[in-house]
């Protein structure tokens, strides 16, 4: 099925619908945005920076390891997970924890974990699973190891 290209008449109404499902998507992401900032909010208010520093305390496997638990836990989106990720830096978390983080939360989701193994069955589920999270770990060390090397 070919879309053919639209005449000069039509691409005037091609570019308003095109700015239409442009707003409409950022519409329906705003609220999803305003909740996480206000979740960060929160969780900075009620989470200290002393506490976070004695999770992550500079140690690169354990931090990597750590960032990429918390980010197979709690499940998201990659969109949300670049502002937590930048809040987290401001905190001093290595970007090795920020990047397993970012990853895992992503490709691995304990939370959603029943829900697969009900659909693609449970031995796929943790296979999956189990493989994300060590490449996700292995793969933040090798793409920060790599940052610091090229910078």
């Amino acid at each position: 099925m070919n879309n053919p290209k639209p005449s000069g008449a039509e691409k005037p109404k091609s570019i308003v619908r095109s700015f239409y499902r442009a707003f409409k998507s950022l519409g329906t992401a705003i609220p999803m945005l305003l909740g996480i900032v206000l979740l960060l909010g929160l969780f900075l208010t009620c989470v200290s920076t002393q506490f976070i520093a004695s999770v992550f305390t500079g140690a690169l496997f354990r931090d990597t390891v750590i960032g990429a638990a918390i980010g197979s836990i709690a499940a998201g989106n990659p969109i949300t997970s670049y502002i937590i990720g930048g809040e987290l830096m401001k905190e001093g978390v290595s970007l090795f924890a920020i990047t397993a983080f970012i990853l895992t939360w992503v490709t691995v989701s304990i939370v959603q974990f029943p829900a697969e193994a009900a659909f693609l069955g449970k031995r796929f589920a943790v296979i999956r699973n189990s493989l994300g999270f060590i490449l996700a770990i292995l793969v933040s060390i090798a793409a920060v190891t790599t940052l610091m090397v090229v910078k």
